[in-house]
């Protein structure tokens, strides 16, 4: 396997070479010094950079791998979201200390548009490992969001989705509150949780991405796949849909269904920390949040949050009908994170093992499907239903289940990965001034059609 991934990527990077010639939340690891090297024993010693999902869930992967490739030694160092780009830059640079590390779509942090000039292809080792059918294996955004003028920069490890909500089952149940549908029971249940001193619904709307989201989900609630098309620009940001969308989006503000003070808050931790401490009975999370349906990791996410109340059924619904449409159940995905090698990397080879079997092999691919974290971007794996036991299956099972189902029904609908950087910092803008009153929905859906 080895040689014949180092004959494939011999060949790529030469002509690679040739081509340049002519003419992209947790505590910080111990840092590893210098220049990857190898270990006393010979064996190979790669370091992976990434901020996701972090300790110690990679240092588990890395476990279930060496169960595989026994000598190759791979050290994790981790970054906080937020300061990955300023630390990957420089050290990618340099060429030193940096084997595999992790990137996302689009433009966004670890952006692959940005960091991909400085990976390998993977196109030939993917095909060498899965078969010339190896598109028909994978989930279709695992390669379109990682391909970068024509080749395939990064291996996805999993997708997310976005676009709907997160409920307290257990809050529901004992104050007897009906699951929201539409605009009008959202209200409802919101000002009854208020009543017993509970926040109805929580959002960090003083964090973009996820107000980014909730107005992705009341478009698509007005009118599926419009968003996206606007972002491809197949569809104007003027059209009437838009103005009504943040129209909607203010009316979340003015009605009480977002929380008192919701524009000064993060979603991370505020937000996260209020729904997972039983101060709320909503929040606007994706596919990402389902791994706290495991009592273990939600026990642990709980105790983070400063709180030591035993795990409650959380459920996902669908984003209420707010528009009166019909139109609900629509979620949109990204690849969450995924795998690149440095051409630099001091064992290409050894590097591109690892990212292979983190993405695209069933060993790999079932460890991320069963953590819950990810929806695995291998189509034939899916969680182990028999051996993966949820808080309350009794509520949870089938609830899950099935937004699973339909989460990986709904392929092209991308979150962020279709969002330039402009564009991305010019909606974020426009939500803040909507929601707080200081841009109208018409000004403010002209601001996004002005973005090139």
């Amino acid at each position: 396997m080895r040689r014949r991934i180092s004959l494939l990527l011999t060949l790529t990077l030469m002509t690679s070479m040739l081509l340049t010639a002519c003419g992209a939340p947790a505590a910080q690891s111990a840092e590893p010094s210098g220049q990857t090297a190898s270990s006393d024993s010979g064996s190979p010693e790669l370091v992976w950079w990434g901020w996701t999902p972090g300790s110690p869930l990679n240092e588990q992967y890395i476990e279930e791998f060496n169960k595989t490739y026994p000598d190759t030694k791979i050290v994790w160092k981790q970054t906080t979201v937020d300061d990955y780009d300023a630390a990957i830059k420089p050290a990618l640079a340099n060429g030193e200390g940096v084997d595999i590390f992790e990137v996302s779509a689009g433009s966004a942090n670890g952006g692959v548009g940005i960091f991909g000039g400085q990976a390998v292809s993977m196109d030939e080792a993917l095909k060498g490992y899965l078969g010339d059918d190896y598109l028909d294996k994978l989930n279709e955004a695992s390669i379109a969001s990682m391909t970068v003028n024509g080749e395939l920069k990064a291996l996805g490890v999993g997708t997310v989705y976005a676009g709907n909500l997160w409920i307290n089952q257990d809050l529901f149940d004992e104050y007897n509150v009906k699951v929201p549908t539409n605009f009008d029971e959202w209200k409802q249940a919101c000002d009854t949780f208020k009543e017993n001193g509970i926040i109805g619904f929580v959002q960090g709307a003083g964090q973009g991405a996820f107000n980014m989201d909730t107005y992705h989900a009341i478009c698509d609630n007005i009118e599926p796949g419009l968003f996206t098309k606007a972002t491809r620009g197949e569809a104007e940001w003027t059209d009437p849909v838009f103005v009504q969308a943040l129209d909607l989006w203010k009316k979340l503000f003015d009605e009480g269904i977002m929380q008192d003070g919701a524009l000064g808050i993060q979603q991370y931790p505020e937000a996260n920390n209020m729904f997972l401490s039983g101060q709320a009975a909503m929040v606007m999370m994706g596919s990402w949040y389902t791994m706290n349906c495991l009592p273990d990791t939600m026990r642990a996410n709980m105790e983070a949050a400063s709180s030591t109340d035993e795990p409650f059924a959380m459920v996902p619904i669908n984003f209420p009908d707010i528009a009166g449409t019909g139109n609900t159940g629509y979620v949109f995905c990204d690849i969450d994170y995924a795998t690149a090698v440095s051409q630099n990397a001091s064992d290409i080879d050894a590097a591109t093992e690892f990212a292979l079997w983190l993405g695209a092999s069933e060993e790999g691919q079932q460890m991320i499907a069963d953590s819950l974290n990810l929806v695995p971007v291998l189509k034939s794996v899916s969680p182990n239903w028999d051996k993966v036991v949820l808080t309350n299956p009794e509520k949870q099972n089938k609830a899950v289940q099935d937004y699973l189902s339909n989460a990986m029904n709904n392929p092209d609908n991308p979150r962020f990965g279709g969002i330039s950087a402009d564009l991305n910092q010019a909606m974020m803008d426009v939500l803040a001034g909507v929601a707080s009153g200081t841009l109208s929905s018409e000004d403010g859906a002209a601001r996004l059609a002005e973005v090139e």
